[in-house]
């Protein structure tokens, strides 16, 4: 897969996702409702798979790519006292010693696949992968071409410094730490993500604007997509 991910990226990233707190409780609450193994794709450092372990009592499985990112994640894990299988791995090639009751990516880690062709692999996969009654969740921003123009080659200062350039051609965004370390994302319109969900052989449960259910509309900056395998599927 294209790199997309800088290692050195992640001595900064828990003050990068610091902000990122509303969607803990959403994957939580649909972890406690899943009958069966749990399975969080680009764990990072455990920022939700680490709740999810507590609130259910039960083993996460969390796959990412990232070695510094897994290491961060083994060490919260045993300073919070839960039990993580943490495994290093690329999303597009999930494969589960039993099918899951639940497969959620937080935090838009989606978007670090760069081609339709990565992320329909990596759907088919989670498809595969699925329980029957299984539930597929994930969530990602809906880009706003004013929210792109404003920032778009600005220093920023917080969360950490750093600067965020768009190639509009490539629907790729690069934000760019203050020291060069680099994360490249692109972004995905709201038909895109039904189109992977269709050749994947699962359907929407539930597209929500917010990590409070809210209805997603036209002025929604968020996807937050809960799905399962398509009924008419055998």
């Amino acid at each position: 897969m294209t790199t997309t991910w800088d290692e050195a990226f992640a001595n900064r990233y828990e003050e990068w996702s610091a902000r990122m707190t509303a969607d803990v409780a959403f994957y939580v609450d649909l972890a406690r409702e899943a009958d069966g193994p749990l399975v969080e794709l680009a764990i990072g450092n455990g920022r939700v798979a680490i709740p999810v372990a507590q609130a259910t009592g039960r083993r996460v499985v969390g796959l990412d790519s990232s070695p510094a990112m897994l290491e961060e994640a083994r060490t919260r894990a045993a300073e919070s006292g839960v039990d993580l299988d943490l495994r290093k791995g690329d999303m597009r090639d999930l494969a589960l010693d039993e099918p899951a009751a639940l497969i959620y990516c937080p935090f838009r880690a989606l978007l670090h696949l760069p081609t339709w062709a990565d992320r329909r692999r990596t759907f088919e996969r989670v498809a595969a992968s699925l329980r029957p009654d299984g539930r597929f969740a994930w969530n990602a921003f809906a880009c706003d071409h004013r929210i792109a123009a404003r920032l778009d080659g600005v220093h920023q200062q917080e969360p950490v410094p750093h600067t965020i350039r768009y190639s509009v051609g490539d629907n790729r965004i690069d934000t760019v730490l203050a020291d060069g370390a680099t994360s490249s994302l692109w972004w995905a319109t709201k038909n895109e993500w039904l189109g992977l969900l269709d050749v994947a052989g699962l359907e929407v449960e539930a597209l929500y604007g917010g990590f409070a259910h809210e209805p997603f509309a036209d002025d929604s900056r968020e996807y937050v997509f809960v799905a399962r395998l398509r009924g008419d599927l055998p």
